[in-house]
């Protein structure tokens, strides 16, 4: 747990300078709109985790932006204001899931929590390449809407290999576990 506690927050560190406009409102809406078809349709919840996960990197973002118009500023705000943000897929444990954690790769986390943190750093992550692509090439976007093309695409990639791998589908039978998560590290069994 502390290996990925260091992870997300080596990976969080990549949020702190923030651009004039890193989540263009059309990106904000795909996202949104992206999460809200995949619930109605029926779709694994790994795939809606990672375009959670994209949409409350954005909320982030945009919180980042309204501080900087107030002229809020202080130590570590950016990342303060992105953890406050993506802590809200804590909301999803109150009533619709069970954290029931499991080995995914080197971590042992709960696959939805997996697949949020997933979609927040592609959105992350995506954002930055933007970036570092519009400076390379004089300032310019190499086509209309890149800046929510680039964003989308990966997000529907890291959806499709969620889905394809399987990586939020139960294991075993949750109903037998304890709700004091006693049973988490029963050795004897």
């Amino acid at each position: 747990m502390m290996l990925f506690a260091l992870m997300l927050f080596l990976g969080l560190m990549t949020a702190l300078p923030a651009y004039a406009n890193p989540a263009c409102a059309v990106c904000t809406v795909a996202v949104a709109a992206g999460l809200e078809i995949a619930r109605k349709l029926g779709v694994d919840d790994g795939v809606i985790a990672v375009w959670a996960g994209a949409l409350l990197a954005l909320i982030g973002y945009w919180t980042i932006l309204w501080f900087d118009k107030k002229g809020w500023k202080f130590w570590g705000r950016n990342l303060l204001l992105m953890l406050l943000s993506f802590s809200m897929i804590g909301a999803v444990y109150i009533k619709d899931l069970v954290y029931t954690p499991k080995p995914i790769l080197i971590f042992y986390m709960d696959p939805f929590l997996f697949c949020g943190i997933i979609g927040a750093l592609l959105l992350i992550y995506s954002s930055v390449f933007y970036q570092w692509m519009k400076k390379n090439n004089g300032g310019h976007a190499h086509f209309p809407f890149e800046k929510v093309v680039l964003p989308v695409v990966a997000l529907i990639i890291a959806s499709y290999a969620v889905n394809y791998w399987g990586v939020c589908t139960p294991d075993a039978d949750i109903s037998t576990i304890k709700a004091d998560g006693s049973d988490v590290f029963d050795f004897n069994s």
